[in-house]
């Protein structure tokens, strides 16, 4: 499949089928922190390592920031007026009780996203439940605002009629924790905050005698249709004030602060002044982070790899620049690493 971003891309390239995880690691024989790790670092050639390798590669006084969001099995079966089935992916809830849904048609393999306008159509859920879709949401083709009529309170409800959102790349279903990460404890993304996903207890503990910190924000992560390179949505999220306090003490000291996914960029930039300067906060991000824009709070990223037409990719340019990005992605392609979220992972760092 190739694709290009619509502004500059770092890289564009074709992700052969092989490339992509089909399922989780440890259905492959493999621990969740013996996946592959790529170190990038500016100026020299990106280094092959596995995650578990993370303490030995971090330095004393670095900050490691997690998000604790854990994952809804957000994804319903759904019946149409005219009998036709659809899957109904629960997205990011809004004020008054609405939500933003993605509704898709199924096909083999997975799913494909469903355009057509449905406005003002009403579909049967299990159990007795129904969503009715009000508008499309604003600057999408593919998301609507909807609202939800539920027999039981939702995450009953969930926990009884729904599974985790799947795409094509993953051959069949998988339970909920597979789609969790060990330190998740607050549930609300439609999708994993998958560059979590590789950390054990016992890593953690290693990490934390070796004197790299942890600290914790949430950012509950919506759906990222796999199909287009669409902006990033509005999202909740929270950065505590003992973790701003930590960032900030960090970076003074001379550590670096390195985010666990793209969700923590996008929490901390939404929270940082124009020094620098990270500050406790909650509430909606509309932040789009580019190259452009730069990145003023977060010095390094662990994240997973993603597709040529990923928004996600003008994020990662942002923080490691367009050079060592493209090198970083040749490298990955040609050490044959894995993609999605049962895959490898990359390291950025200063």
């Amino acid at each position: 499949m190739t694709a290009t971003l619509t502004t500059r891309p770092p890289i564009v390239f074709d992700l052969p089928h092989d490339l992509e995880a089909h399922e989780p690691p440890e259905a492959r024989g493999l621990a969740r922190d013996d996946v592959r790790m790529l170190v990038s670092r500016p100026d020299i050639e990106p280094a092959h390592a596995r995650f578990r390798d993370l303490p030995r590669i971090l330095d004393p006084g670095d900050l490691l920031v997690i998000n604790t969001s854990a994952t809804l099995p957000a994804s319903l079966d759904a019946v149409r007026p005219d009998g036709s089935v659809v899957e109904l992916h629960l997205s990011t809830p809004l004020p008054a009780g609405l939500w933003v849904v993605e509704l898709r048609r199924p096909a083999t393999p997975g799913t494909l996203p469903f355009r057509e306008d449905v406005t003002g159509e009403t579909l049967c859920l299990p159990g007795g439940g129904r969503v009715e879709l009000l508008a499309r949401f604003p600057r999408s083709a593919r998301l609507w605002v909807a609202s939800l009529h539920l027999p039981v309170a939702l995450p009953a409800y969930l926990a009884e009629h729904g599974r985790p959102i799947r795409y094509g790349h993953v051959d069949h279903d998988w339970p909920l924790s597979a789609y969790q990460t060990v330190y998740a404890d607050e549930p609300g993304s439609a999708e994993m905050p998958s560059a979590g996903r590789a950390f054990t207890p016992e890593l953690i503990t290693s990490l934390v005698a070796r004197g790299v910190g942890i600290s914790p924000i949430v950012l509950h992560a919506g759906v990222g249709s796999l199909e287009t390179g669409e902006m990033p949505t509005p999202e909740p999220f929270r950065v505590p004030a003992a973790t701003a306090q930590r960032v900030n003490a960090t970076r003074a000291n001379g550590g670096r602060v390195v985010a666990v996914g793209t969700t923590v960029v996008r929490a901390l930039e939404t929270v940082g002044d124009a020094q620098g300067v990270a500050h406790p906060g909650e509430g909606w991000t509309e932040l789009v982070i580019t190259a452009e824009r730069g990145v003023r709070v977060v010095d390094g990223l662990l994240t997973g790899w993603h597709e040529p037409a990923a928004s996600h990719l003008l994020m990662l340019e942002a923080v490691a620049g367009r050079q060592m990005l493209d090198d970083a992605y040749r490298a990955a392609l040609a050490g044959r690493y894995l993609w999605h979220e049962f895959g490898d992972l990359h390291l950025l760092l200063p």
